[in-house]
């Protein structure tokens, strides 16, 4: 597997293989640290953080193969540090304020139907707790599976499942609406 010989590179203090890693990821970790800090600044600051962090840290890491998750655990909580020294809150009230000026495509009623689409998901996650909105973000928004969830957020698989549970029916009771699970 290239990633696990990339990591391995790395733990020797290769730093082109470690370059290597977090390129072939860039744009995920980007769009994780960008809903944890709500604007690409901060969010390209923490990733700075992560870097700097994972060059220091990878001899410590036991399975290669966890580079990812590992490295997207370190992003989190290197976004949470830089919010606790901002004293700002973890998801931000109003997201839309801090995007990048929206450039129209080609088709403009999508756009428009996607931006209204992307207000009414900010309007639903706003109901819920910051942990409900963390947990539902990055299971849906991420596409992370629950235990990556749980050891980034560092909390039980248990409760990562009772965040998200409860943030849904909180969403579907408030707003309406069909819930398949």
């Amino acid at each position: 597997m290239r990633t696990v010989k990339l990591v391995k590179k790395a733990k020797k203090g290769n730093k082109e293989a470690l370059l290597q890693l977090i390129t072939e990821q860039q744009d995920a970790y980007y769009r994780l640290a960008l809903t944890y800090m709500g604007n690409s600044h901060d969010a390209m600051d923490a990733l700075e953080d992560m870097i700097v962090s994972l060059y220091h840290s990878i001899p410590q890491l036991k399975k290669e193969e966890s580079f990812y998750s590992w490295s997207k655990t370190i992003l989190v909580n290197r976004c949470k540090k830089l919010l606790q020294q901002q004293n700002k809150i973890v998801f931000m009230e109003h997201p839309e304020d801090s995007l990048e000026e929206p450039v129209l495509p080609a088709d403009p009623a999508n756009y428009f139907t996607q931006t209204e689409q992307r207000m009414d998901l900010i309007e639903m996650l706003n109901t819920l707790n910051t942990n409900q909105q963390e947990a539902i973000k990055l299971k849906y928004l991420h596409d992370l599976d629950l235990q990556t969830i749980s050891e980034m957020t560092n909390v039980s698989i248990g409760t990562v499942k009772s965040r998200i549970f409860q943030g849904l029916k909180k969403m579907r009771e408030h707003f309406g609406g069909e819930w398949n699970e």
